[in-house]
């Protein structure tokens, strides 16, 4: 159905991002159909394309909270 369409286009649109390396990290929140993402993209327009392209964005609530590196980090970017 509609649902299976979109779920599998989210799938396939989720995985090319992640491959190119512009969504490096995601994970499942315990006990609910939600997630924690972290995009790897040059600016908040980037950013916004890459959101509104999702198959399911019409259906989310999205919070986004712009990260910078911290100068404790072990790890530079």
């Amino acid at each position: 159905g509609v649902r299976e369409e979109l779920i599998s286009r989210e799938r396939s649109y989720c995985q090319e991002l992640q491959k190119s390396g512009v969504w490096p990290h995601i994970w499942r929140c315990a006990g609910q159909y939600s997630n924690l993402s972290v995009f790897d993209v040059p600016d908040n327009d980037e950013l916004h394309r890459v959101l509104w392209n999702l198959p399911l964005f019409p259906y989310m609530t999205v919070s986004v909270t712009p990260l910078a590196a911290h100068p404790s980090a072990l790890t530079a970017r």
